[in-house]
């Protein structure tokens, strides 16, 4: 009989991973990178734990395979974003505030932007919630379609390989990882975290300078 994933289910990549499969692992990557309310979704812990399990019981794919699949799903989840962005038009700014959507998110990734030009669809990758937001920013912002398409593969692929190679090297080099999941995505879930937590901040202060 098959598993039914619980809501909490979604935030670790383990039991996506076991319990999902290769299809669930797609469909999650392509929303985490691209439907607004896909942020809470674990794209860097997911894709590592499924580097850590490729070629396992729980995940029977080549690395070679899962890399490119992965890839095209990163890439495609933010073109679907860039569209939504682009027809959104005032309506996440007009629509009200949940636990899938602040407005401080789209906030912090226009400020993003503002720093790094479009490197931030390079660097954003490996950061949660700018990740998912910043395509939708593109769009909104009528940002040229053609350099956000290159930089948006070209992100996507150092994204998915960095992280893919990671948990796929040191599962070879370390089997007994795989007997640490939870320990693994906890500390990923931190580090990660951690710069999201100073992109706020600094947003935070620039807003207050500018009122």
């Amino acid at each position: 009989m098959a598993t039914i994933l619980s809501f909490p289910d979604f935030f670790n990549p383990e039991s996506i991973i076991r319990y999902g499969g290769i299809t669930l692992l797609l469909v999650i990557i392509f929303m985490e990178t691209g439907v607004f309310f896909g942020f809470f979704l674990p794209g860097d812990s997911l894709v590592f734990v499924a580097g850590l399990l490729s070629g396992t019981e729980y995940l029977d794919i080549s690395i070679l395979l899962l890399w490119p699949l992965l890839i095209a799903c990163a890439a495609t989840g933010s073109m679907l974003g860039y569209w939504f962005g682009s027809r959104a038009g005032n309506y996440l700014g007009q629509r009200k505030e949940n636990f899938f959507y602040k407005k401080r998110y789209l906030d912090m990734t226009r400020g993003f932007y503002d720093q790094y030009g479009m490197w931030a669809f390079i660097l954003g990758r490996f950061l949660p919630i700018i990740r998912t937001f910043v395509p939708i920013f593109a769009g909104l912002a009528h940002i040229n379609y053609n350099k956000f398409i290159l930089f948006n593969i070209i992100g996507a692929t150092i994204w998915i390989s960095t992280m893919l190679f990671a948990g796929y090297g040191l599962g070879n080099m370390f089997p007994t990882l795989t007997d640490h999941l939870e320990a693994i995505v906890a500390g990923m879930i931190v580090l990660t975290a951690i710069p999201v937590l100073v992109a706020w901040r600094r947003q935070k202060r620039l807003f207050k300078g500018q009122g």
